[in-house]
């Protein structure tokens, strides 16, 4: 049976996240950058409102003060132009700039700058009559109107007791010399605009954790799916079994053809057997060319016993290789001198084999293996 939204109950990993991102779904809210915008616009207003106004009466007083010879020259109209771009630049450049920075921070302040060309791609789902329906009859639908009720009753009601507030204010301005009338006039609208615009700040408190909150459900995963992406990531198990057992069974063929290039094999009788090769004119200490247990080990000691390489019996010791050195690394510091006295009594059984030397004695059952290193 298919999986519904009921059974994602497990919360999303990292990588469904990320993967998310990559597809440029991330959690937005727009009344946030909305009241952003308008807050920020409504403050910039009443900052630079006094600039602006003085901009303008200086405007009008330039514009008005045209004599009748510069009114039919028109290399005074591009004099004109640039004195009015000079006054008012400043301030409007201000203002902009203060709400593109708004707006930018508006839009990244839930869910981090992101950029993605796969929200950029179009999508035959966004054209589809039956899945805009349901958008708009859905959950979200009903928030998205649920919102628009609110900001028409929040902002309707804050913006009719604003203009009761100011009203006495606003009908007397006719009474106050210019220009001190005009600069009242913008400093009234800027206090408005202001609180006008925190009318937004509730909404967007609301859809923010909101937004936060639905873009989790939408990010949730079922028990399946994070097992699938576990497998995934980890690889499938069947697959890293097998290539588990080509690996063992390459280093196997591997080893078994370095065993008749050992100079010894040192064995536990029943399970370990280690083949150590050591060239007395190199720089490297002995190294471990072949180990395995049980039928591997076995197998070492046939091949052994086929190409003449000598096997000295020591369980000790054997376990101490086996459990510390890897396939091709050298002997532990720590077990240099047992190792050392094992190959001093091969290389001379090899001798008094060939007739140049005295019999060696037995090799010592008690070799120097430190107690960290016994097994």
């Amino acid at each position: 049976m298919a999986e519904d939204s009921h059974d994602k109950t497990e919360e999303p990993t990292s990588k469904r996240i990320e993967d998310a991102r990559k597809k440029g779904q991330i959690a937005r809210s727009r009344e946030l950058g909305t009241a952003l915008v308008l807050l920020f616009s409504a403050i910039s207003i009443f900052i630079l409102g006094r600039d602006i106004g003085k901009a303008v009466y200086n405007i009008m007083g330039r514009m008005f003060a045209l004599s009748r010879d510069e009114t039919y020259d028109y290399t005074h109209m591009f004099q004109a132009w640039g004195f009015a771009l000079s006054e008012v630049a400043i301030p409007v450049i201000s203002f902009l700039v203060i709400t593109v920075i708004a707006g930018f921070y508006g839009s990244i302040a839930l869910g981090g700058y992101n950029w993605s060309w796969e929200s950029a791609k179009p999508k035959a789902s966004k054209l589809s009559p039956i899945a805009g329906l349901k958008r708009m009859f859905g959950m979200n639908g009903i928030v998205e109107l649920f919102k628009a009720l609110a900001k028409f009753l929040i902002v309707g009601t804050i913006t009719f007791s604003v203009l009761r507030f100011f009203s006495d204010e606003a009908l007397h301005l006719d009474l106050e010399l210019y220009p001190r009338n005009v600069y009242h006039a913008l400093e009234l609208i800027g206090w408005s605009f202001i609180i006008i615009c925190c009318a937004m700040l509730p909404i967007a408190a609301f859809d923010v954790p909101y937004q936060s909150y639905k873009h989790n459900e939408q990010m949730k995963m079922t028990k399946q799916e994070v097992k699938d992406e576990r497998k995934n990531a980890e690889g499938d198990p069947l697959v890293k079994s097998r290539i588990r057992k080509l690996q063992f069974q390459a280093a196997a063929k591997r080893m078994m053809q370095a065993v008749p290039e050992a100079d010894v094999v040192v064995t536990n009788p029943t399970h370990y057997s280690i083949a150590i090769k050591y060239q007395d004119n190199g720089d490297r200490a002995p190294v471990v060319v072949a180990k395995g247990v049980d039928e591997l080990a076995m197998h070492i000691r046939k091949i052994a016993e086929g190409n003449d390489v000598p096997m000295v019996a020591s369980p000790a010791l054997a376990r101490a290789i086996y459990y510390s050195t890897e396939l091709d690394h050298e002997i532990p510091e720590k077990l240099f001198m047992a190792v050392a006295q094992v190959l001093a009594y091969v290389f001379q059984l090899k001798k008094w084999k060939a007739g140049k030397g005295h019999r060696p004695k037995s090799l010592s059952t008690n070799l120097p293996i430190p107690p960290e290193l016994r097994r």
